[in-house]
């Protein structure tokens, strides 16, 4: 049952990593509004999502995770340069940081409450 539990958080975070790049490099227009947030709240709620799924799904060192986010979200500004009615902005890439940042804080509280309940 864990095998498939782990195996569902992996088939998870790659639905996810390849919905939000596909959402990343279509033209504005054609973008559905699926969050009541704007561009940088998007881009923030995202990439804390991804790094949750990829802590949890991996169990990445939390460095690793920052990085390999960190050059997920710069591989979508570049390519959005090369896409329809899209332009990379470095303030993307903040809210991306920002946002992986909190999803490896939220991952690392959230493993430490359970490890300390588990102690009880």
């Amino acid at each position: 049952m864990h095998f498939r539990k782990h195996h569902s958080v992996k088939l998870l975070f790659w639905l996810a990593l390849i919905s939000s790049y596909v959402l990343a490099v279509l033209p504005q227009e054609n973008v559905p509004e699926l969050t009541p947030f704007n561009d940088k709240g998007n881009h923030f709620l995202a990439f804390s999502v991804l790094t949750l799924l990829l802590l949890h799904a991996y169990r990445v060192k939390y460095f690793t995770a920052f990085v390999l986010m960190m050059l997920y979200g710069v591989l979508i500004e570049v390519s959005q340069l090369f896409a329809v009615n899209r332009h990379g902005e470095l303030l993307d890439v903040l809210a991306d940081t920002i946002g992986v940042v909190i999803g490896i804080l939220l991952y690392w509280l959230i493993e430490n409450f359970l490890s300390s309940d588990n102690d009880r």
